[in-house]
């Protein structure tokens, strides 16, 4: 069985939407895992936001419960750790280097089989020769910086809109932005 933690700020929002739409996609599609959701700043014991409880109801989906900090102990329990936003997954690995390997954006690891995966992975490469040649006090090409222009444009948004604070319609944009997200990841298996 897959152990699986989402992580977002103060797992009020995001991070338990995900939880618990995950756990319903793996119920109705039998998938075997387990979830868990944490926040890289959350206070422990917190309700989840009540638009991001609307929301789940209105989808007739489970409500996970309170806030849970991210731990390391969290972070060891998991098989994969799939943050909401590039920053939460920064924060992951900065903070717990040794889950480098199993932690990705939840957008990255749904889109890890799409060509664009190409793109991100050389755009990545550019930006680190060029931080590698800034440290020189190297320019970066102008071929290389029209490159990653291109990449840019090309490239999705790997991070989940924070609705935090915003009205119901901004949940429920941000709860079905995570289901689509969820549904690419985790396809259910085939029965052939």
């Amino acid at each position: 069985m897959q152990r699986i933690l989402l992580v977002c700020t103060g797992n009020t929002c995001r991070s338990p939407m995900a939880e618990a739409l995950l756990r319903a996609q793996a119920a109705r599609d039998g998938l075997r895992i387990e979830v868990r959701s944490a926040g890289v700043a959350a206070a422990s014991g917190m309700p989840i936001s009540a638009h991001a409880e609307k929301t789940l109801r209105q989808r007739n989906v489970d409500v996970p419960g309170r806030a849970t900090p991210l731990t390391g102990g969290e972070v060891a329990w998991a098989d994969l750790i799939l943050a909401m936003t590039g920053s939460h997954k920064r924060a992951i690995v900065e903070r717990y280097p040794e889950a480098v390997a199993k932690t990705h954006t939840l957008m990255e690891y749904s889109y890890r089989d799409h060509p664009v995966m190409e793109d991100l992975a050389e755009a990545e490469r550019i930006y680190t020769e060029w931080q590698m040649k800034r440290a020189l006090g190297q320019p970066l090409s102008e071929a290389d910086r029209a490159k990653l222009r291109e990449l840019e444009r090309r490239l999705p948004n790997f991070d989940i809109a924070d609705p935090f604070g915003g009205p119901p319609e901004a949940y429920e944009a941000c709860a079905e932005e995570i289901r689509e997200a969820l549904e690419r990841a985790f396809r259910k298996p085939d029965t052939h």
